[in-house]
């Protein structure tokens, strides 16, 4: 027969094994406190009857962001979001996004049942999240903010129905598609106006050329030349994260047209013609590439190629509008 001593010393043994399961079950189940932050209104500003200037303050990005924000007609329905991203145009200081400070949008959208969220700022961001600190560009969380934070506030806020398209010029461009291939469930819509989506082969050059302009260092986004992050951001090696949804990608051909020769530098990025027409030739070269990588895959798009253009605003303003009736499809308008 056994003695209640060692009875005893079973007992506390198996009292204390229970115990600590249970702590480390409460441990692997209890939220951080990460999670449990979430973006919420700081204020809005009302523009006009359907242009809101929404502050979001975010965990993520660890401050206020800025939305500018173009509302249906009738905001009480249901219906779909667009989010428009910016180029490496975009500045901090400007206090309105540059797709309503240069184009048309306002009015082009002023018929249409749709909310358009366009993120103030972000200059060689790229709108993603930094694996570091950047001492001139500070912190970036941008992904994690547009597609874990934003989309549930903007569906509360605004009568989101849950369907959402993403679209973007030039470093916008390149975001859009990449946080597409990124968050396959998050977008059903996807639109690219003279973006590189191939950033970890040609487009490297490019993308770090446009961090470091802005003053950035390129490897506090995705690290040195060699990390795995930039193939995890290149579009081209994640295409079939595009399939099935609705994608129109645009390019002109660096050729200058009309609106080249009537020269207007409060409408057109960058102001040097020059640079806009090499910035256009790459961007052509990387969808050429992209086009082909699509086609491969046997993943459906619509490309559009121009005769004439460069990289500027009246341009990817057509782009947009021309974009519109493949947004509108995934949007299920």
């Amino acid at each position: 027969m056994l003695g209640r001593s060692y009875v005893a010393a079973c007992r506390y043994a198996a009292s204390l094994v229970v115990a600590v399961a249970l702590a480390l079950v409460s441990v692997s189940f209890a939220p951080t406190a990460q999670a449990q932050e979430q973006a919420v209104i700081d204020h809005i500003t009302q523009k006009t009857a359907r242009w809101e200037e929404i502050y979001v303050q975010s965990p993520a990005m660890g401050r206020v962001v800025q939305l500018d924000v173009l509302l249906p007609t009738d905001q009480t329905a249901p219906h779909p979001t667009l989010y428009l991203l910016d180029g490496d145009g975009a500045t901090d200081d400007e206090g309105q996004s540059t797709w309503t400070r240069k184009t048309d949008i306002v009015q082009f959208f002023s018929d249409k049942p749709v909310n358009v969220v366009m993120p103030v700022g972000g200059p060689g961001a790229f709108y993603t999240d930094w694996l570091r600190d950047d001492p001139k560009l500070g912190h970036n969380m941008w992904e994690t903010f547009l597609t874990r934070e934003l989309p549930p506030l903007i569906d509360e806020a605004l009568h989101g129905n849950g369907r959402n398209a993403i679209a973007g010029e030039s470093m916008g461009a390149q975001a859009a598609a990449t946080l597409a291939v990124r968050n396959p469930s998050l977008y059903q819509a996807m639109a690219s106006y003279s973006g590189c989506l191939i950033s970890s082969k040609l487009d490297q050059a490019t993308v770090r050329s446009a961090v470091t302009v802005k003053g950035g260092d390129p490897d506090n986004m995705w690290g040195p030349a060699t990390d795995p992050e930039w193939a995890a951001h290149d579009p081209s090696l994640h295409i079939d994260q595009l399939r099935g949804k609705q994608i129109y990608i645009s390019t002109a051909s660096g050729v200058p047209g009309r609106v080249d020769f009537t020269y207007d530098p409060t409408y057109k990025y960058p102001d040097d013609t020059f640079d806009s027409i090499v910035l256009e030739l790459l961007a052509h070269d990387c969808t050429v590439e992209f086009d082909a990588d699509l086609r491969a895959h046997d993943v459906p798009a619509t490309v559009r190629y121009t005769d004439f253009g460069t990289h500027s605003w009246p341009y990817w303003q057509d782009a947009l509008h021309d974009s519109w009736a493949t947004l509108k499809t995934g949007l299920g308008l």
